[in-house]
């Protein structure tokens, strides 16, 4: 699925020193600080290889109960290979994990393979299913957005018409957005599946299209507890033969408020593509907060360099870089508080995790031996989560940074649990990580890190 990134299924090495990760670009930790360690749960399979976070966009994968929501291999394998679900070609399923028991949600009826991406505070679980058709159009075997209510009962949330849909986040009082097709030809459709995908909220029942800023597309990221959204949408259709790093020969997007029935245009620092959360991670499920401030990143004049953004009350504030020329953001808490990533000097690509804070951008450094680092999420007592590893490809250690200082996960979990933490997913407000971890054979499990304090 276009709009998904499987986590990162290449092994590493396993950490040794039992050290906090030694940053240049912000105080050293001597060797005597100490930090509070933690608990490592093993969220399992059903009879299969892996298990999975879904990381592109952010998610909210474990709410503040601790309860976790992914998806897991079965022992059988995928009967529409090769255009398998994931890429071991098993039959994946969701599941819930609560107190030390998994739950197989299952998937639509005429469904094989399902997945869970985002659990709200009061348990609701949103996802996609297969339902057992082949989409006429691209050969693919259809998904559809669906809705687990806390009973485990599976809802499909429908499309616009068309043989997809997509939820890219959901509130605590269950509205759910995210983005379908609908049965409009469109040449330049985001997915590339031959009909133009609309931007949509689900609530009570019934799928609403938001609309469009005057092109065939739209995209629905993200909504906080007052119902607003944030998105991004073609403005026109005109194709433009270079966007930056969006895809060329399609229309200018801008990135978009929806409230009160309403879309707004947030503007532009000059370029043709912009989008609320990050370009490579589509979107964020938290690039709005409960104020309103909307993050995002956008092409300069030009198209040659990309920079983040923050929205507030009608200003577009540019948040620079390291250095280097580009930046993007992952995700703004309450407090405002923005994670992200952003070029440093002196190389073309290699970037550093981010934090911005009262207008000013902290460089929050890297893992050893390892280029790039991405700060994926903030939570609401300041502790922010980090993947490194080579630039554009991942592979290094997951990462904490709190308090003006960096660890190495792995420094912090039992040494003798047999996993290696790579990927991070999410940080909850009670401190624990969803995350990625890995075995030796290669193999990877969903894990969740619990402070042991």
């Amino acid at each position: 699925m276009k709009s998904t990134k499987l986590i990162n299924l290449i092994a590493a090495l396993f950490a040794a020193l039992p050290l906090p990760v030694q940053l240049a670009a912000q105080r050293k930790a001597d060797v005597n600080h100490s930090h509070h360690h933690y608990k490592l749960i093993d969220m399992g399979t059903f009879g299969g290889p892996n298990s999975y976070f879904f990381s592109e966009p952010v998610v909210e994968s474990v709410n503040n109960q601790g309860t976790v929501a992914g998806g897991a291999d079965t022992g059988l394998s995928d009967p529409y290979a090769p255009n398998c679900f994931v890429s071991d070609c098993r039959i994946v399923h969701a599941f819930k994990w609560k107190n030390g028991f998994l739950t197989d949600l299952g998937a639509l009826p005429q469904g094989y393979s399902s997945t869970a991406y985002w659990i709200n505070e009061s348990g609701l679980i949103i996802g996609n299913s297969q339902n057992g058709f082949i989409d006429p159009i691209s050969g693919l075997p259809e998904q559809v957005a669906v809705l687990w209510q806390q009973n485990g009962e599976i809802i499909d949330l429908g499309t616009l018409g068309g043989n997809f849909s997509f939820p890219n986040a959901m509130n605590d009082g269950g509205q759910v957005v995210g983005l379908a097709l609908n049965s409009v030809p469109d040449p330049y459709s985001f997915l590339g599946l031959g009909t133009e995908t609309h931007g949509f909220v689900w609530r009570n029942g019934y799928m609403e299209d938001l609309g469009t800023l005057g092109g065939p597309d739209s995209w629905a990221a993200a909504i906080n507890e007052r119902g607003e959204i944030a998105g991004w949408a073609y403005i026109n259709s005109t194709p433009n033969a270079d966007n930056g790093v969006c895809t060329a020969n399609v229309p200018t997007q801008d990135p978009f408020l929806w409230k009160d029935g309403r879309l707004t245009d947030l503007g532009s620092f000059g370029g043709t593509c912009g989008v609320v959360g990050s370009f490579a991670g589509a979107g964020s499920g938290k690039a709005i907060n409960s104020r309103g401030q909307i993050i995002g990143t956008s092409n300069l004049a030009g198209n040659q360099a990309h920079h983040a953004f923050l929205w507030n009350e009608g200003a577009l504030t540019d948040l620079g870089t390291l250095g280097g020329a580009n930046s993007e953001a992952y995700w703004i808490n309450d407090a405002g508080d923005i994670v992200g990533r952003a070029d440093v000097p002196g190389t073309k690509q290699n970037h550093h995790a981010f934090l911005w804070k009262n207008g000013k951008m902290q460089d929050l450094g890297k893992a050893k031996d390892w280029p790039c680092s991405t700060a994926i999420d903030i939570n609401s007592k300041g502790q922010v989560i980090i993947d490194t590893g080579i630039c554009g490809q991942g592979g290094g250690p997951g990462l904490l940074w709190e308090n003006g200082v960096t660890y190495d996960l792995n420094t912090l979990i039992p040494p003798h649990s047999g996993f290696h933490i790579g990927d991070v997913n999410f940080v909850n407000d009670r401190g624990e990580i969803a995350a990625t971890g890995i075995l030796p054979d290669g193999n990877a499990h969903a894990v969740l890190l619990v402070p042991a304090n």
